[in-house]
Order: C-alpha cells, then sequence, then structure tokens
C-alpha cells in the first residue's frame, strides 16, 4: 500500500467545519510542506471536505516525496469526494503521475479532463520530455491553440536538453519577438545551447538580453553565462563574472573549475578544487566529475586515489557519472585491475559505465575482453549507443580485430539503429590503416556520407607512415595540407616517410616547408608522478636535477641491454647524421630518462608508470622490453594512442601498435 495508509472519507467528514479558517488553512499547508501527509489528513479530513483546493497541498507533497502509492489512495479519495471535475486538482494529479514516472497514466488522465487549460498540456509536454519523447512533445506544442510563457519555457529548455540547440535558440528567437519574458531557467538553458555550439557571437547577444531582462546578478543565470564563455573558450570572460557574484555557492565553484577543465589547464582545476574546500564548500558529484577527469588528464594516481577516498566520504561512491568518471581516471592511469573493481562494485551501472569499461579495456589493448563486455551487456538487455560502438570500434583497431571490427560497425547501424557519426567512420579509417588495409580506409573516406575533416586525413597518413606507403601519403598529405595549412603534424609524418626512405632531399624541402610557415614539431615529453610531485622530462633534457645520475645509470643501462641482444634502431632516427650520434640521441629519449629516473628512485619492485605526449618509437618499445626484464619491474607507458604494459622482456601490445 506503501509509506502511509489513508482513512477512507466517510458521510460525517463531509459536513462544513465552522472552526476552519485562514489558521487552520495555514497549520495544514505547513503540515504538507514538511511531508506529515498522514497527520494533515487525520486532523483536518472534515476541512478538506469544506476546501476541496487543499487535495492540490497534499497532492504536491505526494510529488516531493516521491509517493506515487499515496498520490493514488488520493486520487481515489477526489474521486469518491466529487473533486475530479475540478480543473485546479486535475492538473495537480495529472503533475503527479507525469513526474513519479506515470506519463501513460498521465496521458490517460488528459484524455478524460473535462476541463483543460495551458497549464494541463505544459505539464503533459514536461512529462514527454522528462520520458525522453521530444518528438511527442514538440507535436503537441505545435498543436497548442494558445500559449503561455511556462509553454515556451518548457519547449525552449527541453529542446536544448536534447542538444538540438540551435532549433531551441530559434524558439527562443521567436519567443523574444512575442514579446514572452524568458524566466531565470529558460536563460540557462538557453546560454547552454550557445555553448554547445560554441557560439561566441549569440551567448554575447543573450548576455546583452539578460542585462536588459535585469538578471545580471541572478545565481543561476551568470553561473549559465560563465560556463557559456568558458566553453567558447573565453576563460578570462567566464572567470570575471563568477568573481564579480556578490555571494558564490556550488555551483559557482563547479563553473569555475569545469572552465579550466574543459580549457585545458588540468593542473589548476586541482588548485580550484583545493580552494573550493579551503573556502567552506562542500564538494557534489559534478565537481568529483571535473577533477576525477582531470586526474585522468595528468595521469596523477595518487591524487585520484585521494579524490576517490573523498568520494566516498562524501557518499558519492554510488552515482553512476562518477562512478563512470572513476574507471575513466584508474584506466587511464595504467590501473586497470581498479577500473574493474570500481565496475564491479557498482550495482545499477547504466550503458555509461558499462561503455566506459570497454573504453578502458581498449585504451590496453584488451580487445578480447572488451567485446566480450558487449557480449554480457546484450545479455543484461542494456541498449548499447554511439559511444558504446565507438570504445568497441577503438578496441578493435588496437588489436589487429579488422573482421570484427566490420562486424561490429554493421551491428551499429542494421540492429540498434545507430547513426554513425564522423568519429565512427575516422575509428574505421584507423583500424583499417593499422591492419595494412590503407587503399580499403581511402576508399571508406571517398565514400563516407559525411566529409572527412583533418584528423580523418591524418589519420590515414599515419597508416601510410607505419606500413610505408610513400607516394599514397603525399598524395593524402595534400589533402591535410588543403583543410587545415597550419597543423604541424601532417608536415612532421610525411618528413618521416620520407626520412625512411633515405629520401633527404624531399626530407628537406619538408623542413623547409614548415619553417617559411613558421610552423614547429612538438617535443616529446615524458612525465611521472612520485610521492604526487610531476617529474618531466624531455629528449635530451639537463634541465633535471637529477640529470647526471639518470645519464650515468642509462649508459650502464644500455651497456647491459646490449649484452643481451639489444641493438638500437638507428633507422628509427630520421635525421641524417652518423651512427654514434643516432645512437647517443636514441638513448636520450624522453621516456628512457623517465624510465631510469623511476628505476633510481621509487621503491623496488613496484610498477613504474610514464606518460608521453607522442606515440613511443620503435626502438624504445624494443629498449623498455629489455629494461623490464633487467630491473625485473612492471612499466607501463601511455602514449598518445594506447597503453604499453612492459614485464618480463614482452609487451601487452604484442608489437602491434
Amino acid at each position: 500500500m506503501g509509506k502511509y495508509c489513508l482513512r477512507p472519507l466517510t458521510r460525517r467528514h463531509f459536513s462544513t467545519n465552522p472552526s476552519s479558517g485562514s489558521e487552520l488553512t495555514a497549520e495544514f499547508t505547513n503540515l504538507c510542506s514538511k511531508g506529515h501527509l498522514k497527520q494533515a489528513f487525520d486532523r483536518f479530513s472534515s476541512h478538506i471536505w469544506s476546501e476541496p483546493s487543499l487535495f492540490s497541498h497534499l497532492l504536491q507533497s505526494c510529488i516531493s516525496e516521491n509517493s506515487l502509492s499515496l498520490g493514488k489512495q488520493l486520487h481515489s479519495l477526489i474521486i469518491t469526494s466529487g473533486c475530479s471535475s475540478d480543473k485546479f486538482i486535475s492538473n495537480h494529479l495529472l503533475n503527479l503521475y507525469s513526474k513519479c514516472g506515470q506519463l501513460d497514466t498521465a496521458i490517460t488522465l488528459f484524455g478524460v479532463m473535462p476541463r483543460k487549460n495551458i497549464m494541463s498540456c505544459n505539464i503533459l509536454i514536461n512529462g514527454y520530455f522528462r520520458s525522453g519523447d521530444w518528438v511527442t512533445a514538440r507535436k503537441m506544442f505545435d498543436e497548442m491553440p494558445e500559449r503561455n510563457v511556462a509553454t515556451w519555457n518548457a519547449m525552449v529548455a527541453g529542446l536544448i536538453q536534447f542538444e538540438f540547440n540551435e532549433e531551441g535558440l530559434g524558439l527562443f528567437s521567436r519567443m523574444n519577438e512575442l514579446g514572452f519574458l524568458p524566466d531565470e531557467f529558460a536563460l540557462g538553458s538557453v546560454l547552454r545551447g550557445c555553448a554547445g555550439l560554441r557560439a561566441l557571437v549569440a551567448g554575447r547577444q543573450v548576455h546583452g538580453y539578460v542585462r536588459k531582462c535585469g538578471f545580471e546578478f541572478n545565481l543561476v543565470v551568470v553561473s549559465s553565462l560563465a560556463h557559456m564563455y568558458m566553453k567558447c573558450g573565453s576563460l578570462g570572460e567566464g572567470e570575471r563574472l563568477i568573481r564579480a557574484m556578490p555571494s558564490q555557492n556550488v555551483v559557482a565553484w563547479n563553473t569555475l573549475i569545469a572552465g579550466r577543465a574543459q580549457n585545458g589547464y588540468p593542473e589548476e582545476v586541482l588548485d580550484q578544487y583545493n580552494m573550493m574546500k579551503m573556502a567552506g564548500f562542500r564538494p557534489d558529484k559534478i565537481t568529483f566529475v571535473s577533477v576525477i577527469s582531470s586526474c585522468s588528464e595528468l595521469a596523477t594516481l595518487g591524487q585520484g586515489q585521494q579524490i576517490h577516498a573523498e568520494v566516498i566520504k562524501a557518499g558519492a561512491s554510488l552515482i553512476v557519472s562518477v562512478i563512470s568518471s572513476l574507471i575513466s581516471m584508474y584506466s587511464r592511469c595504467g590501473c586497470l585491475e581498479y577500473s574493474l573493481k570500481v565496475f564491479l562494485e557498482c550495482e545499477n551501472g547504466d550503458v555509461v559505465c558499462w561503455s566506459s569499461m570497454i573504453a578502458a579495456y581498449g585504451f590496453h589493448g584488451r580487445g578480447v575482453e572488451a567485446i566480450d563486455l558487449f557480449n554480457q551487456m546484450e545479455q543484461e538487455k542494456l541498449e548499447a549507443n554511439d559511444v558504446t560502438f565507438l570504445s568497441l570500434l577503438y578496441a578493435c583497431s588496437h588489436c589487429g580485430l579488422k573482421e570484427k571490427g566490420i562486424k561490429f560497425f554493421d551491428l551499429m547501424v542494421e540492429k540498434y539503429g545507430v547513426k554513425p557519426r564522423l568519429e565512427h567512420y575516422t575509428c574505421m579509417v584507423d583500424l583499417l590503416g593499422r591492419y595494412g588495409s590503407v587503399e580499403e580506409a581511402e576508399a571508406l573516406i571517398r565514400s563516407m556520407p559525411v566529409k572527412a575533416d583533418v584528423i580523418t586525413w591524418k589519420t590515414l597518413l599515419s597508416a601510410c607512415k607505419i606500413h610505408k606507403k610513400t607516394e599514397m601519403a603525399r598524395r593524402i598529405s595534400e589533402e591535410v595540407f588543403r583543410l587545415d595549412p597550419r597543423d604541424p603534424v601532417p608536415y612532421v609524418l610525411l618528413s618521416n616517410i620520407h626520412a625512411s626512405d633515405k629520401r633527404w632531399d624531399d626530407v628537406s624541402d619538408v623542413r623547409k616547408a614548415m619553417r617559411d610557415r613558421k610552423l614547429k614539431k612538438e617535443p616529446g615529453i615524458s612525465w611521472l608522478e612520485v610521492k604526487n610531485q610531476i617529474h618531466q622530462f624531455c629528449m635530451g633534457d639537463k634541465s633535471h636535477p637529477k640529470s647526471v645520475e639518470i645519464a650515468s645509470y642509462l649508459r650502464e643501462l644500455t651497456s647491459e641491454m646490449k649484452k643481451r641482444g639489444y641493438v638500437p634502431d638507428i633507422d628509427s632516427v630520421l635525421h641524417d647524421m652518423d651512427v654514434e650520434d643516432k645512437e647517443y640521441s636514441l638513448v636520450h629519449h624522453s621516456e628512457k630518462l623517465a624510465i631510469a629516473f623511476a628505476l633510481l628512485y621509487t621503491p623496488v619492485g613496484t610498477p613504474i608508470r610514464v606518460i608521453k605526449n607522442l606515440r613511443v618509437c620503435s626502438d624504445c618499445h624494443v629498449a623498455i622490453k629489455y629494461i623490464s626484464e633487467i630491473s625485473n619491474r612492471e612499466i607501463i607507458v601511455r602514449d598518445s594512442s594506447r597503453f604499453h604494459h612492459f614485464k618480463n622482456g614482452r609487451c601487452s601490445c604484442g608489437d602491434y601498435w
């Protein structure tokens, strides 16, 4: 029957009570607002009959308490009392069923209501959006003969919620033309729409409108404005708005933290997080998602674990979005076993959690496990989405599972009805290219229903480098230069392809073109965390306080490696120089410096986790296998593409990367 059971109304209740009045009404509404429904009903049942409109307070309290069973009892009593034809009470009933997830009941009730008004339609529109049926919500809106400001607010907010940002902004413009004044939540939605489109000009126009409407000091609107500016890349403008607020709350702090995260300042995110706590504000799930994501970017396992402990202490460890962030964080820090532990401890994981775990397996080159998890997901009757399939395709790409990848791409379209985005096609190009089917990959690009971007063409160009397709690389590089002549990556790739063929004149031409355009190659950087401190290394770097000890140890290590059969891959040095200089260059690659430092200054037997901004070269890949065997240490390297787990002279990638 539910949490409460109300006594049915009897005839003795159906009489007026001379003592009823404003004081009794106030006491009744006070009890309802505090959730004391049974007490309110028992004490004022006769008063309810003399003022049937008080049913609305009980129904509103049922919504606040999410008590559907009690609401149904009230519905029966409303019918018994003859109040079901009251438009005001009927709308509260409609709202109850809509907000408690009983949309079908709400639709049925709407159909039999003798007296409907705009509010009735607004409640149902919100119900449709809440259930995910934006199509019917829009149809109902279009068919309404009359609308009020709440109708427009609901429709604008609903469309933007489903990322129909352009359509939502168009409706907002029409709403303004018709003279309807939006509320703070509609303005917040419009600004989120501008942020989603990265439409800074439109956002500035809305900012002007905010000032005109007098909302420039409203916390909700100002936070949305700041978020819009930050999402559009204007971090300074967003922060100025937050700092100028007369008072700040958790939403304001979350906006600051998310802004830093979105604009690529993960270290500053952690600083802001600490400042937020020092200011006396408690982090919520939104805070934790941003901060955990920043730990993922930095691969700071120690700080990530501390924040995980704070998540548990704050009671946020069961929130799905936080769980998903933790799965990704541990994965990107090289701790796949921790990712799996978090995933297995989640009892009510949704498609986001499952997709995060599939992505984690793929990032670590565990394609078979990723596929097995997808099969389990299907058995659990969870509906895979576009992100799930993107993670699956990535996993197949990095394990050489060409046929499996093609099968999943077809399954995505034919069984699940997911329309492939450009990212899915790019992943397929990567899958085919890595496998060696570069001509097939090019044919796919030229037949795609969506226009290829720079990333898609660079993916194919990278495959040309792996498989030494020089002439094809020349042709593909022209496509990239045409789309983005300021991107140095295709020049570097083409130069490396020519260098591997010893075509030094062509290398010189490409490098001259880079100099003429004032383009510079991104330097290789590796870093690792030791005792919550980040140590960073560049090739040939002598700036580190321990550089002398590192260089000395590397000489000893290289000598031992050579005794065991290591031969420096001087062909991977893509410069025209002497053999001795090439060997020196190889020894001082950034990842080797980082690993040597870790071997010297971390406890014996503990895993070493190194992050590199570029792809690991073939010589370093071979060398690290030897180092893992010599040192009897597990060495985990995250490069720009994936994770490599080196142990006992072997790598988890099976030399396929």
